[in-house]
């Protein structure tokens, strides 16, 4: 169970972040890892990652709350180098060896978008091309 909590939240490491810096693939990590022990969210690394609408057991196309989740492409990590360091990143976070950066946010989006939600939200920090509420 824990490899798979860890291969979950490597993959989304890797999906949501791989163009970032260091500090930033770590802030994505931390934001799913909130959301999993958050009571607004499911209690399993890969129930967050995985969160959205499905049909018959298929994710509905962008209708998820990780947009690679169900974007229709492939999850397959192509970029062995980004697949190790997300690995990596993802075990330390889910063990808790690195300090909360995100302080505690749930939530957070590309700087190249500007969703309904943010305003609802308190505005933490921004880590490279992400900002992160809670």
């Amino acid at each position: 169970m824990i490899e798979a909590a860890i291969m979950c939240l490597a993959l989304n490491i890797y999906h949501e972040a791989r163009g970032e810096s260091i500090a930033g693939q770590i802030a994505v990590a931390q934001v799913t890892m909130h959301r999993k022990e958050s009571t607004q969210y499911p209690d399993t690394v890969c129930g967050v990652v995985k969160q959205g609408k499905y049909k018959n057991g298929i994710p509905v196309l962008y209708k998820c709350q990780f947009s690679w989740w169900c974007d229709g492409k492939s999850d397959e990590a192509k970029n062995e180098e980004q697949w190790e360091q997300s690995k990596e990143l993802a075990e330390k976070v889910y063990f808790g060896y690195i300090p909360d950066i995100v302080e505690g946010a749930l939530h957070y989006h590309a700087t190249s978008v500007n969703p309904y939600w943010a305003s609802s939200y308190s505005k933490v920090v921004q880590i490279d091309n992400h900002i992160f509420y809670k």
